[in-house]
């Protein structure tokens, strides 16, 4: 097992992609970047070589990992990021859909208990879509 200390990446040599398990990141020759052979994603080094950001040009905010010498470690986490948008979910359906359903349970139990339903299934669709990778 290795440990759990932050090491500097080293250009000349190949890691697991931190995306896809089966992939391999794979030196760019002449820059400071790594190719994945699996996602075909590249990320660049930051911070003199102590962390690994994904070039996104689709995504709102970049992803960044460590390399603790066997696994990366995500390295710009942080609640706002993991929690935020699970917490307004789960506003949107108490605040909006709950209302919603009652009137519909009332006037037709069949019709009330699909659209309970849709309304779990879709946000939890929406959310798996939003974090897959």
């Amino acid at each position: 097992m290795g440990s759990h200390k932050v090491q500097k990446i080293d250009l000349n040599k190949e890691y697991p992609c931190p995306c896809r398990r089966r992939g391999r990141l794979k030196p760019i020759i002449l820059t400071e970047a790594f190719g994945c052979d699996r996602c075909q994603k590249i990320f660049v080094t930051q911070n003199n070589g102590q962390a690994l950001e994904e070039l996104s040009h689709g995504y709102p905010y970049k992803k960044a990992w460590r390399w603790t010498g066997y696994r990366w470690k995500l390295a710009n986490s942080s609640w706002r990021e993991t929690y935020l948008p699970l917490v307004g979910a789960i506003l949107v359906l108490l605040i909006v859909w709950v209302p919603l359903t009652q009137i519909s349970i009332s006037s037709n139990i069949i019709l009330g208990a699909t659209i309970v339903l849709l309304l779990v299934v879709v946000p939890a669709l929406m959310l798996w879509l939003a974090y897959r990778h």
